[in-house]
């Protein structure tokens, strides 16, 4: 590789789906990004921008076209299964009931995930080290979550839900952590207390962080860097210092004299996650 750019290095990575037929969409069209350790970036970008699609292509949901790279830490994970890119990335979706296993116990959901992306066995049984490590993991939250490692992930609420699915997220050390509108089905309060310790979990184990949203205001809050995608392309890309001290206004400013196009997507502007 020479000599190391960052943590991940995105080259070439195009994605379409239907090629060939009326329905062909470029979701994704010629992304160039370069990650750097501890990064943690905002994602905004109207629906059908290619947000998640460019975090499905990462995770090894979908590869991306003949050409397309996908690096971490020197390491080309462009042919991975998802499975194996577990390995080395970390996912929170939307929908908390998507990456936890209801009727599993939370120690359980947790053992599987600290072995997500290695081989699968009777290591998967908790035993009383990992217990402590689970305990250790969740007692930051103050959810009261290590005191309930026996209990049904269903019975959980949906904040609590979305807090275990953050540990589990990272609790094997990924290099990449993919937070994908994670608080987007929450209340707003409970919403506040997932950014929050989206934080306290990401400053902690020195996480470098990818993540959508469609809230401008966090958008411009959050994180060291604000990316702004339209039409599978990256319009905008700000560091902490030139996003520092925008307004919603500027960055709809910013938008429309890189993209060429006026800003017209109100459920954006709208939009309280």
């Amino acid at each position: 590789m020479g000599e190391n750019k960052g943590l991940l290095q995105l080259r070439e990575i195009t994605k379409v789906f239907s090629r060939g037929t009326i329905d062909e969409i470029r979701a994704l069209d010629n992304i160039e990004m370069d990650l750097n350790a501890e990064d943690y970036i905002a994602i905004i970008g109207s629906n059908g921008a290619g947000k998640t699609t460019l975090l499905n292509v990462i995770a090894g949901v979908y590869p991306p076209e003949r050409g397309g790279k996908i690096i971490i830490n020197g390491r080309d994970i462009s042919g991975l299964s998802e499975y194996k890119c577990a390995q080395y990335v970390g996912r929170v979706y939307q929908d908390p009931h998507i990456g936890t296993a209801a009727k599993m116990a939370v120690e359980d959901n947790l053992a599987m995930a600290l072995l997500r992306g290695k081989p699968r066995g009777l290591r998967a049984a908790s035993n009383k080290q990992r217990r402590d490590l689970f305990r250790s993991a969740l007692t930051p939250l103050g959810l009261g979550l290590e005191n309930r490692l026996n209990a049904l992930v269903g019975t959980l609420s949906g904040g609590q839900r979305q807090a275990l699915a953050l540990v589990m997220a990272t609790i094997s050390k990924p290099a990449l952590l993919l937070l994908d509108e994670h608080i987007a089905t929450l209340d707003p309060k409970t919403a506040q207390i997932v950014l929050e310790l989206t934080e306290m979990i990401v400053k902690r184990e020195k996480m470098t962080t990818m993540m959508i949203t469609h809230n401008m205001e966090l958008a411009l809050r959050y994180g060291n860097r604000l990316i702004m995608m339209h039409k599978g392309r990256i319009v905008v890309d700000m560091n902490q210092e030139q996003k520092s001290n925008l307004t919603v206004n500027d960055l709809i400013v910013a938008f429309e004299r890189a993209s060429g196009e006026a800003f017209d997507d109100d459920s954006i502007l709208l939009r309280r996650d």
